[in-house]
């Protein structure tokens, strides 16, 4: 069975672009590239189209990630049932999200299991910003591969 994720930040620039390229390459790491479809997408509008900014690609790259193919799009409606599983970067996209959710199947979840953290938006922030970021990411997204291997096995 493939397991399809989608993960959202406000722009689709920054924050998911990143998690979609870190958490494809854990998947791939842990041999398992044909269960998952594995998207980012953005609550907003503002970058359809657009890349993801330079200082994520910068850092994924450091880390061996590539994700300069990607282009930013908007969360879709048919995204709430096309996607078992719908990861917000932040409480303010999770409110998002579920207030347009619409009955949709996909389970709307944090990236980061501890209720008080969120993954910040390194837009306004220098290298450290996208650093820590990344750091958060990788985390969170190796406790999601775990929770999603064990919970579809």
């Amino acid at each position: 069975m493939v397991q399809s994720v989608l993960f959202v930040c406000l722009g689709n620039i920054c924050r998911s672009p990143l998690a979609e390229g870190v958490f494809r390459s854990l998947v791939f790491e842990a041999g398992r590239s044909g269960e998952f479809e594995i998207d980012s997408a953005g609550t907003g509008a503002w970058h359809i189209g657009d890349p993801p900014d330079p200082r994520s690609i910068e850092i994924a790259a450091k880390y061996g990630v590539d994700i300069t193919g990607q282009k930013a799009r908007q969360v879709s409606d048919d995204d709430f049932d096309r996607f078992d599983t719908i990861v917000a970067m932040d409480r303010s996209n999770l409110t998002n999200l579920n207030s347009r959710s619409n009955g949709g199947t996909a389970h709307i979840r944090l990236l980061l299991d501890d209720p008080v953290q969120e993954v910040p938006d390194p837009y306004c922030g220098g290298p450290d910003s996208f650093e820590n970021v990344y750091q958060m990411i990788r985390a969170g997204g190796q406790r999601l591969l775990s929770t999603l291997t064990d919970q579809y096995s």
